[in-house]
């Protein structure tokens, strides 16, 4: 009977350490800075107790993002592997943990993020070059499948478009920060007052929504050029940036409408345009949310196949989802296969009444928990492998990881008080992964397979 992992001995290809320092940087600060500064500043307004106390909780936001990347790092450094998380998560927990991760990513996590950021950007270009009723669904799919064709191309185009479109992004929210200091200081504007404890924890949600994907920077690890030395300083680098850029904004935004015309507006960014800017400003904002989130949707690209690809290689019935392209240094078919699962996901987005918060509501819970799952891996790979070369260690350990899981903990628990029937959808899709395991056959560990060193 012929093994059916033998496909194996046929060279599917490695990743070669082609990626630099600033496209890991572009990349960091490109998938953060998306559109969500051009909304939750309202929401996030709108539960505060004080000016001050919204200053101070997107500056916790980043220090607590800021300890979760350092202990990525660690993970990173150690364990360089297009997988990411999924190579975490088998290494702590087995192959079935990690498989389960890495279907949640394909079938929701992912491919719907990349396409509620495709529907965002095409809302915006909708405004400024209308193609009729469906336009922001056509919109989308253009998006989508130019952010595939130029990474399929090859990760040389990948990083090259992420590099500019991040100077874009940066640039226009920097033009946004100077517009809100232009304007004459609101005066004193009625606004809603937070809760106490309550309002910290609603605000604590949407700002670290907002700093959100700060860890998919640690899936080009293994083709990051001295990525054990450069991993962690590079990630906290990207996030301290994030960090300075969101404090100015929030700044900008307090002195041009106050706290309370904040907590009032529906579009915190284009309010302040107009106000700087008259009604050309509506145009200048559009294209810079577009733009903000074609640069997270170009990232989320790039990292999101690396796990397909990663689940390829271990699952010998997915062999062709694993095969990397040597020429082009990119996992083509995992592309490929994202790309379609996108685009499935935005022709659904046009019969739904309110996609993007279905899309919220039942991949927030599952992505919670499997992020506290990596950060819990930490401290099992710290005891079950104690004299594994470490060329980055979290400072402060055990205090930064506990502080890290704590935090994610909450976030988990939050996203299920706050959900309904959605969360039950990503139980639901994950229970489909359980499934397909019944079926799928990983391959063996065999320190002598020919895969073994690209899965290290």
């Amino acid at each position: 009977m012929t093994d059916p992992a033998a496909r194996y001995h046929q060279p599917l290809g490695a990743p070669r350490r082609t990626i630099g320092s600033f496209d890991v940087l572009a990349l960091t600060i490109g998938i953060v800075i998306g559109a969500g500064i051009f909304r939750t500043p309202a929401l996030v307004a709108g539960a505060a107790p004080s000016e001050a106390a919204l200053i101070a909780i997107w500056a916790l936001g980043g220090l607590l993002s800021i300890v979760g990347a350092l202990c990525y790092a660690e993970l990173a450094a150690a364990f360089p592997n297009v997988g990411g998380d999924y190579h975490f998560l088998g290494r702590a927990y087995g192959e079935r943990v990690a498989f389960l991760y890495a279907w949640a990513r394909l079938a929701v996590i992912q491919t719907g993020s990349l396409a509620l950021l495709a529907y965002i950007c095409a809302d915006y270009l909708q405004t400024i070059v209308p193609l009729g009723a469906l336009g922001s669904t056509w919109w989308a799919a253009v998006a989508v499948i130019l952010i595939s064709a130029i990474n399929w191309l090859g990760v040389r185009e990948g990083v090259a478009a992420q590099r500019w479109l991040t100077i874009a992004e940066v640039a226009g929210l920097c033009l946004l920060v100077v517009a809100g200091f232009m304007v004459a200081p609101a005066g004193d504007v009625p606004r809603p007052v937070g809760d106490g404890e309550g309002a910290l924890g609603l605000m604590l949600v949407f700002v670290l929504l907002t700093y959100g994907g700060w860890s998919e920077a640690v899936y080009v690890s293994a083709e990051m050029k001295d990525a054990p030395r450069r991993i962690a300083p590079i990630m906290a680098a990207g996030l301290g940036i994030v960090t300075l850029l969101y404090i100015l904004a929030n700044l900008a935004f307090l002195n041009a409408l106050g706290l309370g015309g904040m907590a009032a507006a529906d579009a915190v960014a284009a309010e302040v345009a107009r106000l700087a800017f008259g009604d050309a400003g509506a145009a200048i904002i559009a294209l810079a949310v577009a733009i903000a989130a074609l640069t997270s949707a170009n990232a989320t690209a790039i990292t999101g196949a690396r796990t397909t690809c990663a689940i390829g290689r271990r699952f010998p019935a997915l062999g062709w989802l694993g095969r990397w392209d040597e020429r082009r240094d990119t996992p083509g078919n995992a592309l490929i296969a994202q790309g379609i699962v996108a685009l499935l996901l935005v022709g659904a987005g046009a019969f739904a009444l309110d996609g993007f918060r279905l899309i919220v509501d039942y991949t927030a819970p599952v992505f919670w928990l499997f992020l506290l799952l990596v950060g819990i891996a930490l401290f099992v790979l710290r005891i079950r492998l104690p004299d594994l070369d470490r060329p980055y260690r979290v400072p402060l350990y055990p205090v930064l990881p506990a502080i890290f899981c704590a935090t994610t903990a909450y976030l988990l628990w939050s996203s299920l008080a706050y959900t309904g029937w959605g969360a039950l959808a990503g139980c639901g899709v994950l229970a489909v992964g359980g499934v397909l395991l019944l079926f799928l056959k990983p391959l063996p560990d065999d320190p002598d397979h020919p895969l073994e060193e690209m899965l290290r």
